[in-house]
């Protein structure tokens, strides 16, 4: 089982590891596009970075950070981002074995393992970043969206650990899912109980019960063994989940099989 995490706009700073080196990073086969993006981030002048990344002056630092990408020191991905899912992740308290089942989508990166050592930085998967200028052609646009930089590239590396066997549970936000989609992966929908019966789709707290339950997922015995939605399925009721089972067939490229986690 492998697990894709949603990244998260607020991230730890600092970190003990060497600068960013893209030979250290998994899917070796996104790092042309990773250099590409990188290098166009630390090249945006900070007064421009904070309005095209929506941020306010008190979060400058955010912007003035990219200009550091390639010197300042990294961290292990999954301590790198932070937040609510994160918080319910608890990943200070994963051993190696839960880690190497976890990924995280990224704007910047496309996908890292929670192992890869990667620096502060701020870019999200809504972000029209500008092609440096050295670096356009006419045909380029002057500030192609991350979804049009990345191409295909993220699900072709994602299927190619499903054609390897792998099972994917995507738990991506829309926008980060976006720049990557994966046909066949598990994707989960977390709904709440009204008190009349009736279900609502849970949004705020959303990322704390994914969190949870993606940390239950990787520590669970069975794991590696899961091969599709039902091993997900009962892995998380064995772990205390209520989850039901659903099988959309609405893609052109196979079947979606979606849970839903109610709480």
């Amino acid at each position: 089982m492998f697990i894709v995490l949603p990244p998260s706009e607020t991230k730890t700073h600092g970190g003990d590891g060497s600068p960013l080196n893209f030979a250290e990073l998994s899917f070796p086969e996104l790092t042309p596009i990773r250099k590409s993006i990188a290098a166009d981030l630390q090249a945006f002048p900070v007064d421009a970075a904070v309005d095209a990344l929506g941020l306010s002056e008190k979060n400058r630092a955010e912007a003035h950070a990219n200009t550091q990408l390639f010197s300042s020191p990294t961290t292990p991905a999954i301590e790198r981002y932070s937040g609510v899912l994160y918080d319910a992740l608890s990943p200070a308290h994963l051993p190696d074995s839960a880690r190497c089942r976890l990924a995280i989508g990224s704007a910047l990166f496309g996908i890292v393992g929670a192992q890869d050592p990667i620096p502060h930085y701020r870019l999200s998967g809504n972000t029209k970043l500008p092609v440096h200028a050295s670096a356009q052609s006419a045909a380029a646009p002057a500030a192609p969206t991350m979804k049009k930089r990345w191409g295909r590239s993220i699900t072709q590396a994602l299927q190619s650990l499903q054609e390897a066997g792998e099972l994917i549970v995507d738990l991506r936000s829309g926008a980060y899912r976006n720049l990557g989609t994966v046909p066949g992966a598990v994707t989960v929908r977390v709904e709440s109980v009204r008190p009349d019966g009736t279900r609502k789709v849970v949004s705020h707290f959303n990322k704390h019960y994914k969190g949870l339950l993606a940390r239950e997922l990787a520590l669970a015995p069975g794991a590696d063994a899961a091969r599709n939605a039902h091993d997900v399925a009962e892995l998380a009721r064995a772990a205390g989940f209520e989850i039901e089972e659903q099988v959309n067939s609405d893609t052109t490229s196979g079947d979606d099989s979606e849970l839903t986690l109610v709480v």
